[in-house]
């Protein structure tokens, strides 16, 4: 049996939109730690109001970074065919890295996800994840990365970049560069 979701009305859909955005800039603000009381005043709803939408702030994260990440997903499945397994893998764990800094706190948000299956960030973590692993599978299989890399190793490794450039901005690009120095075979 389906259940099909009926359609917002139309204040249901504004106060949605204004939690969003509210949420958008509270985060980038404050981190991933800001006070959801404060985003729903801001956005001029009751958190009864924000917790109907979103029950937890798992899920507020996961409206705001769902398409991000599934673009993410895309780039690495189509970086599944390019020539070189090395330039492919670089470029989706920068791009991984710049995803996963988007706010503060965000790393670890997205890194503590990838093994909690009841979170709503959950599906959206481990696509990625999955996409991770066969890039880094490919890399592998061609010699051009250490064979004994795993995957959520380096996820994480990254995921500390992001989280270090929240330390010293501007940083992803040079640590980047260090890790996958060390990383190749």
């Amino acid at each position: 049996m389906t259940t099909e979701r009926r359609p917002m009305r139309a204040d249901a859909r504004r106060n949605y939109e204004r939690l969003l955005a509210e949420a958008e800039a509270a985060f980038r603000e404050r981190g991933t730690d800001a006070s959801l009381e404060e985003i729903a005043r801001s956005a001029g709803v009751g958190i009864g109001t924000l917790y109907r939408h979103f029950p937890t702030r798992d899920a507020l994260l996961e409206a705001l970074l769902h398409d991000r990440f599934a673009t993410l997903c895309e780039m690495g499945a189509d970086l599944l065919g390019a020539k070189s397994p090395r330039t492919a893998l670089v470029s989706w764990l920068r791009e991984f890295a710049k995803s996963s800094n988007r706010y503060q706190g965000l790393p670890a948000s997205v890194m503590a996800t990838l093994n909690d299956e009841d979170s709503r960030l959950y599906a959206s973590c481990h696509a990625m994840r999955e996409v991770g692993e066969q890039l880094l599978a490919r890399a592998q299989q061609a010699g051009e990365v250490r064979p004994d890399l795993l995957a959520s190793e380096l996820l994480l490794l990254v995921a500390s970049i992001s989280w270090a450039n929240e330390h010293s901005p501007n940083s992803i690009d040079r640590f980047l560069t260090l890790l996958v120095e060390g990383i190749w075979s």
